[in-house]
């Protein structure tokens, strides 16, 4: 069963994680036999390791991570691939797969370029 973890980075303001929460909920709802959640790098719980062992016991056989960054930062660069190599050793059987970042993606680029260009948006 796959598990699709939605990283981002937290923050101290709940109202901010309301849109990474909607990206794991439609998630599920597009793949309902996906379990999916979110993950955050710091200020906000849960972490990356405590979300995969979640999913793990939920029946994840394999994770997908995707980070909800814009661009191929220090933290998606350096920090995020530590912890994706940490999540392997701990799970040794799981396959762990870590997306580009989604800034990355070139249809989320050409959306938002659309959205810029809205009229009355």
């Amino acid at each position: 069963m796959l598990g699709v973890i939605v990283f981002a980075h937290g923050s101290r303001d709940p109202q901010w994680r309301a849109p990474v929460d909607a990206v794991a909920r439609r998630v599920a709802e597009r793949a309902p036999g996906t379990l999916a959640c979110t993950a955050y790098l710091e200020l906000t719980e849960p972490d990356l390791p405590t979300a995969a062992r979640e999913l793990v016991r939920a029946g994840a056989t394999r994770i997908r991570v995707l980070p909800l960054f814009f661009g191929m930062g220090k933290h998606a660069r350096e920090d995020l691939p530590r912890l994706v190599d940490a999540l392997r050793q701990e799970h040794m059987g799981l396959s762990v797969e870590l997306m580009p970042t989604a800034g990355e993606d070139p249809q989320l680029i050409d959306l938002l370029a659309t959205q810029a260009l809205k009229e009355g948006a």
